[in-house]
């Protein structure tokens, strides 16, 4: 009797003072292990992490201040805010440059920030004014001329390019909702015992060791260099066994990568990716024509990686040209007559007419040439609705580019640049991860795609008598521009479209054009595992469109297939692959400053003759353990000091109820 009126007492504590402020009693009695038990306890978040990144000068990004997790309650950021203790800040999606804003301008509220839980989908994009956290002159530091103080960006804050010492996450859809819920129960009890707690795993092994640079970090193998693969092509293939080539090169180029303050969620619909879309379906509309084997000028499409950390692909493919290594086997830099590069395009068919900017650098003959090639391009289209002008003589030079990269290697080269923006970006979300498919209009980027492809066709052929109607047989395929809107710049269906599935096995369906970092020995022909989804893709999708088949000799992939001279594309799909005659390579994108050697990275010194080389800023990423965000609720100190209480209490009540039936045990047997 007296053990049941003890068990049910100590049940009775249990369920109310220990248990009660998380879980019932009913979910205690499910539980069977001590998984069952994390799983009722904790809660994990689904988020996209700002990580640690770092340069020659220091770091930029986010990471946990020391070695440990933080802990912090989950308060709501708003006006007028003041925080007591570190904390969890929820920031609603239209507060967070005023959320930065005031970390940079209050010492004392950001000593009180414990991390920062960014909410996403609660507003739509259209009521946002603008978020860039770029700089309003991107990589000004690469301009090849002397005005770097001029405002392509206007709505950019910096704030990619600054280092915080506290986590930043940036939450998904359904995460928002949760945490929008623990938030709001927090308020209410201000006064309560329990509080809802976030706890930010975001420990970067640079923090750990305390490597603050690239240099140190690469030294001590904390960090890895930001980069990845770039990849051309030439229409019609280049025969390298005849040794050099004469025609003149129209290089057409467009970026794969973008950058946001959010690593996983740089997807950069607008900025570059329309442009990168408008040339696989421009090169696609090519590679149905006949003629262009007996073209006056040999057509190579480029799509670099790395370009929004100081212009890595660009860069390390020029030096490759000065080396003439294997990786731009069958290209002679010098016969590079005109560059044509298709930058951002998707906001181009808003109300009224399409409207598109020329920006122009070089020698006025060729980019004359050029700019009538895009006139006769537009009028072929037979629509008012589409407008192309040069832009504005009172810009200070062409707008942050790939081809700046060229420019500032070799004054004389010649080039254009096309953008849907004049002065200044229309872009108002440019680097962030607002920049998705939302912010992109799908028919603007066919119809640039069938300017570019009209006007390369007019260059390459040098024809000045070619008819509307031969133009007109160009013909963009819409629905391929779609597919890839959709393949590149969503979840769903993402990187495992149909599409892509016909030429790769992507590894993950969400698509990231972060650059990633690059993963050990760069190569020309790298083994599939060290290149990024996106590049494979590129490779695959370039080599098949700018084909021509193997000529009595089996199309199924061998081991002799590149003796033959061929490629293999297809072949992560079926395992068999498809031998094609193409010149399509793979270009490491990595700062020229660094060397890979003996399986570690050697920071170089710089080329004074270089001025690139000497504005390198080694760009690397910090290695991590594990990164990970999830919420608790705990009780208050005084809640714990009142348990403690009512333990002892229960203690001693139950040790006078041992010791009474005891006594009463003892007296019945006695009389017995």
């Amino acid at each position: 009797m007296a053990c049941t009126l003890l068990y049910s007492l100590l049940l009775l504590f249990i369920s109310l003072f220990v248990l009660h402020p998380c879980l019932t009693v009913g979910e205690i009695k499910s539980m069977e292990s001590v998984p069952d038990l994390q799983k009722l306890m904790y809660t994990v978040v689904d988020g996209y992490p700002c990580v640690r990144l770092l340069n020659l000068s220091g770091e930029i990004g986010c990471a946990n201040p020391g070695r440990d997790k933080v802990v912090a309650p989950i308060v709501r950021f708003g006006d007028g805010i003041t925080l007591t203790q570190p904390s969890a800040v929820l920031v609603p999606l239209d507060k967070i440059q005023d959320f930065f804003n005031r970390v940079s301008k209050d010492s004392g509220f950001a000593g009180y920030i414990g991390g920062a839980l960014v909410e996403s989908g609660s507003v739509s994009q259209n009521n946002i004014k603008g978020f860039s956290p770029a700089q309003k002159f991107p990589e000004a530091e690469f301009a090849p001329y002397s005005n770097i103080s001029y405002e392509w960006n206007p709505l950019g804050s910096g704030i990619l390019k600054n280092a915080y010492n506290f986590p930043v996450f940036l939450l998904s859809d359904s995460s928002s909702l949760i945490l929008q819920e623990l938030a709001s129960k927090n308020e209410k009890r201000k006064d309560g015992y329990t509080s809802s707690m976030a706890e930010f795993d975001l420990v970067m092994q640079t923090t750990k060791s305390g490597t603050h640079d690239s240099e140190s970090c690469l030294k001590e193998e904390t960090c890895l260099p930001l980069g990845g693969y770039s990849v051309w092509s030439a229409l019609p293939p280049i025969n390298v066994s005849l040794g050099n080539q004469s025609k003149p090169v129209i290089l057409v180029t467009a970026s794969m990568d973008s950058a946001s303050f959010f690593r996983d969620k740089s997807l950069g619909a607008e900025s570059p990716i329309s442009g990168l879309i408008a040339l696989l379906a421009a090169v696609d509309a090519l590679s149905h024509l006949d003629g262009l084997d007996d073209s006056s000028r040999q057509l190579v499409f480029l799509v670099f990686t790395g370009e929004a950390w100081g212009y890595l692909g660009s860069r390390r493919f020029l030096l490759e040209l000065d080396l003439q290594s294997d990786a731009v086997l069958g290209l002679n830099g010098t016969l590079i007559e005109m560059i044509v590069e298709i930058g951002s395009v998707g906001k181009s068919g808003g109300p009224g007419a399409k409207k598109y900017y020329a920006h122009t650098a070089g020698a006025s003959s060729v980019t004359n040439k050029t700019l009538d090639g895009l006139k006769r391009a537009q009028d072929s289209l037979g629509s008012d609705q589409v407008k192309i002008t040069s832009a504005s003589s009172a810009n200070p030079g062409i707008p942050p580019s790939s081809l700046m990269a060229f420019i500032k290697k070799n004054t004389e080269i010649s080039g254009v640049v096309l953008e849907d923006f004049d002065t200044a970006f229309v872009n108002k979300f440019y680097h962030s991860h607002l920049d998705d498919s939302s912010n992109i209009n799908s028919s603007a980027i066919a119809t640039t795609a069938s300017l570019v492809a009209r006007t390369l066709y007019i260059l390459a052929s040098d024809e000045k008598n070619l008819s509307t109607t031969s133009l007109s047989t160009i013909k963009v395929n819409i629905s391929l521009v779609e597919q890839l809107v959709g393949c590149l710049l969503s979840c769903d269906p993402g990187m495992s479209c149909e599409l892509v599935h016909s030429y790769i096995s992507a590894t993950t369906a969400c698509p990231s054009n972060y650059v990633g970092v690059i993963l050990g020995e760069p190569s020309s022909t790298p083994y599939s595992g060290a290149v990024a989804d996106i590049s494979r893709f590129l490779w695959n999708f370039l080599a098949d469109k700018t084909s021509v088949p193997m000529v009595n000799l089996n199309s199924t992939c061998s081991e002799g297939c590149s003796d033959r001279g061929g490629v293999c594309i297809r072949a992560e799909t079926d395992q068999k692959g498809v031998c094609v005659i193409s010149t399509t390579r793979y270009v490491p994108a990595y700062s020229t400053r660094l060397k890979y050697e003996s399986g570690t990275w050697i920071v170089l010194s710089a080329n004074a003759s270089d001025p690139m080389d000497v504005l390198d800023p080694i760009w690397t990423e910090s290695n991590w353990d594990a990164i990970g965000l999830r919420v608790y609720r705990v009780q208050d100190a005084s809640y714990d000091r009142l348990v403690l209480l009512g333990g002892t209490a229960i203690t001693v009540f139950a040790y006078l109820v041992i010791l009474t039936a005891r006594t009463i045990i003892t007296k019945a047997m006695k009389q017995d």
